[in-house]
């Protein structure tokens, strides 16, 4: 990330951050509508308030190694207050192409060499440990201890165990319904309060750390909990490691070292998540100095329909072998796809990443590809690249392999969180772009390293009929805030749920056509699968224009007509082009009327709008789709008639 513009100061401005005792204090988001009184008592505790109402009532933090507990009974030393206006670039411009970066910081010193940060953000506030112990340490607990007012819903996504790809459908439930013996949840989590505002909690700047997961109290708040520090794996399988024994800390880490931001992302209505970008404004910069190389994109992907490419221009016997894949690299060429992705089988044996199967000459399509612009993506087992690890990354770039799509890590402890560090740096030395699949969800690793351009942990298209709209409107909402999410779009056989069924190679979707042209919009992500059957993309082909002209990078965000749970719309702008996409997640009614206003267009200017909208039949046949163009200018009314699952995507240029 580049640095443009910075304006620091270190002063007591009572506007920003007030002393209103010599242990409580105030601090204030730059616009003012956000404030957050701070004790530093006993314990260390807050709340916060958006527009003058509590959002989220006492609640406490504290840090304790197996000596002392940072946060409880401590001697504050000092405090000093900074303001900050600056800009930055990021090297993946996944909301926008500058992002701004004002907030106002109190920073409190205690004498037992810690410090934790606070700060407030127009759009929410954020808190860290800071320790600088000379000797390790051993982490037994972090205690995140939120409390909110009554009446909060909870929109999470629960586990049974840590041991999970976070790709559970989100649950929806009255915050006090959530008991403490009740599954625990990941990040992120979303609270809706009776006014309709909404918080969402998560995490940035997790390095060599256990990802956080919360629980209920069966009252109006939430606990942290995570898990335990690994001390011996066994083999499991040839895909995954078993934990067989753990410390009974969470993390053994430096004594002197920032500790994750715990994040809320606190606004008045839901489509501002669309728009945040807290995640990277608390994330470390770029450890990449030259990152010209790191070049995202959309990729065809072949296991989701089965490698199995068919008709009269298909005189070979399709699968996993060098003809298929050429055809795969073909079609990618023919609509300026830069990558494809040979998936599980490309290899003779799971736990060999340098032998093809006999059927692949893997080196000729590096080449083949080359010839024609398409790069070639491996997927690997974690297990695979752990055990290959000394010499993975430095022969697969040297044949000219792309980048890497690593699965089945399934899991978030500490250990697992540093490991995807080391393969994000050992894989910018050698110029490879990774995928982490079977993950947790982004949390800053993709910052620090930018060669990582996308995340799973997400209930995505892979899941076939497991994936609803019903659950995949929450995602713009959610999972897709904080980071990259790789959910795999563009389905071409569309069904309604009471029609659904299908499986490779004749993969289908639950959503309209339009629905699933849409998510290539609404959907952020380095790498944007294509993940159907080029067949199917040369039948459907106005279509396959539409969605392989789709950027993945963006210049500006604009959220516009938002219902949580229903509906989702938003316009996102490249260049002089602006994309509208929406979805509706409902199955009832058949119909929905959605309004949008055009007013992010520039004045007195002219527009075409090509879109494509949900048919006459949709709600029946979800195939049925129309194509349509108009004029258009700044301040027009648009009214989207979306199907039950359906969808709404369109260019204005």
């Amino acid at each position: 990330m580049k640095k443009i513009h910075v304006l620091l100061c270190s002063l007591l401005c009572l506007t920003a951050v007030g002393a209103t005792s010599a242990r409580t204090f105030e601090l204030s988001s730059p616009d003012g509508k956000i404030k957050m009184n701070i004790n530093a008592d006993e314990r260390i505790s807050y709340n916060v308030s958006l527009d003058g109402k509590q959002v989220i009532a006492d609640s406490y933090l504290s840090l304790a190694t197996r000596e002392e507990t940072y946060g409880q009974n401590s001697k504050l030393r000092n405090s000093k207050t900074t303001s900050v206006d600056e800009e930055f670039t990021p090297v993946i411009a996944y909301k926008f192409a500058t992002i701004e970066n004002r907030y106002n910081q109190l920073t409190l010193n205690f004498r037992e060499d810690f410090s934790v940060e606070f700060r407030a953000y127009d759009d929410g506030v954020a808190y860290r440990f800071v320790t600088s112990g000379k000797n390790d340490v051993e982490i037994m607990d972090e205690e995140f201890a939120v409390n909110f007012p009554a009446g909060y819903k909870a929109h999470l996504q629960l586990s049974n165990d840590f041991r999970t790809n976070q790709e559970e459908n989100y649950s929806h439930m009255n915050l006090s319904d959530w008991k403490a013996e009740d599954k625990k949840s990941n990040l992120p989590s979303l609270f809706e309060t009776p006014d309709g505002n909404m918080i969402l909690i998560c995490e940035s700047g997790v390095l060599d750390y256990p990802q956080m997961f919360i629980k209920g109290t069966a009252g109006n708040g939430i606990t942290s909990t995570f898990q335990k520090y690994m001390l011996e794996q066994e083999p499991q399988g040839d895909r995954s490691m078993k934990i067989t024994k753990e410390a009974d800390c969470i993390a053994r880490t430096s004594g002197a070292r920032e500790y994750p931001w715990r994040y809320f992302v606190i606004v008045e209505n839901a489509g501002e998540l669309l728009e945040t970008t807290m995640t990277a404004r608390l994330a470390p910069e770029s450890a990449i100095e030259d990152t010209s190389w790191i070049k995202p994109g959309l990729i065809s992907w072949e296991w989701w329909n089965g490698a199995i490419p068919y008709g009269p221009d298909v005189n070979f016997e399709a699968g996993l072998n060098t003809e298929t894949y050429k055809y795969f690299i073909d079609f990618a060429s023919n609509f300026g796809i830069p990558y494809i992705i040979m998936d599980e089988g490309w290899a003779a044996r799971t736990q060999d990443p340098f032998t093809p199967n006999p059927n692949i000459d893997l080196k000729e399509l590096i080449r083949y590809g080359e010839e024609k612009g398409v790069g070639i993506v491996l997927w690997l087992t974690w297990t695979s690249v752990e055990n290959n690890f000394d010499r993975l990354f430095q022969e697969l770039s040297s044949w000219g392999v792309k980048g890497l799509k690593i699965d089945f890590m399934d899991r978030n402890d500490q250990w697992i969180t540093h490991w995807y560090e080391k393969v994000a740096a050992e894989a910018a030395k050698n110029k490879l772009l990774i995928s982490f699949h079977g993950s947790f969800k982004p949390g800053g690793i993709e910052y620090k390293y930018p060669n990582v351009v996308t995340y799973e942990g997400v209930n995505g298209m892979e899941r076939m009929g497991g994936c609803r709209p019903e659950n995949s409107v929450w995602l713009p909402l959610m999972r897709n805030v904080v980071g990259p999410m790789d959910y795999t779009p563009g389905a071409m056989f569309s069904m309604q749920p009471n029609a659904y069924s299908a499986q490779r190679p004749n993969s289908g979707s639950i959503g309209t056509r339009a629905y699933q042209m849409a998510l290539f919009v609404l959907f952020e992500t380095g790498f944007q699968m294509l993940a159907d059957n080029p067949t199917l993309y040369y039948r459907e082909k106005e279509c396959t224009d539409f969605i392989t002209s789709v950027p993945v990078t963006w210049d500006e965000t604009r959220a516009l007509a938002v219902e949580p749970g229903k509906y989702v719309s938003v316009a996102k702008r490249k260049g002089n082009k602006w994309f509208v996409g929406a979805m509706c997640g409902e199955d009832k009614p058949n119909w929905r009327d959605v309004d949008i206003t055009l007013d992010f267009l520039d004045e007195g200017r002219e527009y075409t709008m090509t879109w494509f909208e949900d048919g006459i039949n949709a709600p029946r046949q979800a195939m049925d789709y129309r194509k349509k163009t108009a004029k258009v200018k700044k301040g027009d009314k648009v009214t989207m008639h979306i199907a039950r699952n359906g969808g709404w995507v369109g260019v204005i240029e």
